[in-house]
């Protein structure tokens, strides 16, 4: 009997540990105005638009995309850099 109470307090002690593990930290999240593709916008893309999907050109200016935080302005387009505010 004693051993079956090890078996059970050993495989409830992993499924602990491993819950721990497997349940990583949320990282942080920005939006990044101007450096998503046509259509691949996470939301709002300015005047006439209403959410994810909706930006009618690449790297559009009011369109954003979430980026992991502080890479947005690091981010490198053919049309300049991210921007943390939409973009004219």
């Amino acid at each position: 009997m004693n051993k079956t109470h090890a078996t059970i307090a050993a495989a409830l002690a992993l499924s602990i540990a491993g819950g721990a593990a497997a349940a990583p930290a949320a990282k942080p999240m920005e939006k990044c105005y101007g450096v998503s593709l046509a259509g691949k916008n996470d939301c709002k893309a300015g005047v006439g638009t209403s959410c994810a999907g909706t930006s009618k050109i690449d790297y559009q200016g009011n369109a954003w995309k979430l980026v992991k935080a502080g890479t947005c302005v690091k981010t490198k387009t053919p049309k300049g850099f991210g921007s943390l505010t939409p973009k004219a």
